[in-house]
């Protein structure tokens, strides 16, 4: 997911600047900010999403089960042999 650039003042933190600049410096800031939490609460959101990070990683979910299926088959037998 790819976020455009924030629009950075040429002046940012010049002395002298205008209060109304200061002002519009302040506005583009919080809506960069406000871009920022959401991106990244949509991120944890997807992240978190066990449902579907069982539906995206399907395949290596299976194979591990089987992989365990055989660790733990394979004890079993070996204990029992003892």
């Amino acid at each position: 997911m790819s976020h455009p650039e924030p629009v950075r003042p040429s002046n940012a933190g010049a002395p002298g600047r205008a209060s109304w600049e200061i002002r519009r410096d302040i506005e583009v800031q919080r809506e960069d900010l406000g871009r920022s939490v959401e991106a990244l609460r949509d991120r944890v959101s997807e992240l978190t999403d066990w449902r579907r990070q069982l539906r995206e990683h399907r395949r290596e979910l299976i194979i591990g089960a089987a992989a365990a299926g055989f660790l733990i088959g394979g004890i079993v037998a070996l204990r029992r042999r003892r």
